[in-house]
């Protein structure tokens, strides 16, 4: 296996594992803490930092499903995250016990660009 795509493959999952504990925890505690916007902060530059390194592997750039989801999943983590970090600064107590909808709708999108290459490489 290349070294990048191992990296790209840690980074991923890393984004993962800190995205899903923001989200979850989050979902659980039902309130926002500081502490999950910081493990949204963590998921997305990881994802990033993965991404990027799949994208120098790619002998071209290909507008699949994949590409196109992961490109929007990025987009909403980061406007997911930029909103967690205004709403735990100076979101009423309703405004922040009420995101975890938006968070779960991003984790799920986000499942999507993270699952396709494994069940399209099974089929």
């Amino acid at each position: 296996m290349d070294l990048l795509a191992l990296f790209g493959i840690v980074f991923i999952t890393t984004a993962l594992v800190f995205y899903s504990l923001g989200v979850w925890g989050e979902f659980f505690k039902k309130d926002l803490f500081y502490y999950h916007v910081i493990f949204f902060f963590i998921g997305l530059t990881c994802d990033f930092l993965g991404t990027s390194l799949m994208f120098l592997m790619a002998d071209e750039l290909v507008f699949d499903i994949h590409a196109v989801s992961g490109a929007i999943a990025i987009i909403l983590m980061a406007i997911h995250a930029y909103w967690a970090y205004k709403t735990e600064k100076g979101g009423t107590p309703e405004q922040k016990s009420k995101f975890h909808r938006y968070s779960i709708f991003v984790w799920l999108f986000w499942l999507l660009p993270y699952f396709y290459p494994s069940v399209s490489m099974m089929s």
